[in-house]
This record gives structure tokens, C-alpha cells and sequence, in this order.
């Protein structure tokens, strides 16, 4: 078994990305920024989701370091830009902002926090990415390590749809007012996670300095 797939590569892969992405963490969010969709709305929003994280983590494992060359970007940018962003999602939630104030559902506005903040750079955080760089630069090319890498990476991706596909089941336990406090508390924890990011933003800028 151990020549077809390293399995210490798969759990301290599935492991660190499970840490980094915290699925359980992210079903109030999920919750405070789907609160105005259906539940048909809401199952698109998490394979979305999942799918743009995915994209977006693959992208940065396979070509990550060249892209930031390229464009002359730090780490320390990229996580300072993520957590701006966030930032901004955060007050959008404790204000009540993304809950009615759309008359369609099913409108490009609900649809998009499927692309941003959730799939990018809630889920694919520069954590997420970060690490997904790290373990491909530790491949050693042979073929178990490349499937372990693979295993892993497909495992955390299925825990985080599951943990957002059944956020609907708690939507309907919770009602209209637990969900509405679910949203103010997932504003306050979005918000403290974005001060992180910027705060470990600031602190890799001055030990670079």
C-alpha cells in the first residue's frame, strides 16, 4: 500500500488544510452570508465554493511562487489584501447589509459570495495556499507522494462541502432569528479573522523590513 499512496502524507496534509480551512468554522459563515437564499441557492453556493477554492489552491500549488514573481508580490501582500477583504465582508454581516437588502435571490449579488468571500479568501486563504506551495515543493516526483498530495487535498474538499451542504439543516433548526444572530456572530468572528491577517501581515512586513 505504502508504494501506491504515502499515507502519512495524506493525514498531515488533510490535517494542516483542516486546521488552515476549518470546516466546522466555516458554517456560520456560511450561514450569515447565504442567509437570503434558498435552500436550492444555498447547495449551489457551496459546490461553487469548493469549486473556486479548489481552482484557486491548484492554481497556486502548480504555478504560486512564478506567479508572485511575476507580478513582484509578497506573501505578506497577498495575506494583507485577504484580510481586507474579509474585512470588509465582516462589516457588511454585523451591519446586516448582505441579509434583505436584495428584493431577487436568485440574483449575481447572492450568487457571488459563493466566488468571493467564500471561495476566495475565506476557504482559499493565503494560509491554504501557502501550505498547498509547501507540500508540492516537498514532493520528491515519485508517484505515491503525487496520489497521497492528491487524496489529501480531495478529502478536505469533500469535508468542507459536506459541513456547507448541511448548513441548511441548521438554517432550518436556527429560523429566521437564529439565523440572523448566526450572521452578527459570523461577522464578528470574520472581522477577528481578518484582524489576524493583517496583524501576521504587519509582523511578516517588519521581520522582512
Amino acid at each position: 500500500m505504502s508504494d501506491i499512496i504515502n499515507t502519512r502524507l495524506v493525514i498531515e496534509v488533510y490535517v494542516t488544510l483542516f486546521v488552515i480551512m476549518d470546516p466546522p468554522g466555516t458554517v456560520p459563515i456560511f450561514l450569515g452570508l447565504t442567509s437570503s437564499m434558498t435552500s436550492k441557492q444555498r447547495k449551489q453556493a457551496a459546490r461553487t465554493a469548493i469549486f473556486v477554492a479548489a481552482g484557486v489552491i491548484l492554481a497556486f500549488a502548480a504555478f504560486g511562487q512564478q506567479i508572485l514573481n511575476y507580478m513582484h508580490i509578497s506573501l505578506p501582500a497577498l495575506q494583507a489584501s485577504g484580510g481586507l477583504l474579509l474585512l470588509l465582508v465582516a462589516m457588511q454581516l454585523l451591519t446586516g447589509k448582505l441579509e434583505g437588502g436584495n428584493d431577487d435571490p436568485s440574483s449575481s449579488k447572492n450568487v457571488n459570495v459563493a466566488l468571493v468571500p467564500l471561495g476566495t479568501p475565506l476557504l482559499a486563504g493565503p494560509g491554504a495556499i501557502v501550505a498547498s506551495m509547501l507540500f508540492v515543493q516537498r514532493v520528491d516526483g515519485g508517484a505515491a507522494d503525487w496520489v497521497a498530495l492528491g487524496v489529501g487535498f480531495f478529502l478536505i474538499c469533500l469535508t468542507l462541502w459536506i459541513t456547507m451542504r448541511f448548513a441548511s439543516v441548521i438554517h432550518r433548526i436556527l429560523g429566521e432569528s437564529g439565523t440572523i444572530l448566526v450572521t452578527r456572530i459570523a461577522g464578528l468572528l470574520l472581522a477577528a479573522i481578518a484582524v489576524q491577517l493583517l496583524a501576521d501581515a504587519i509582523i511578516a512586513f517588519v521581520q522582512t523590513a
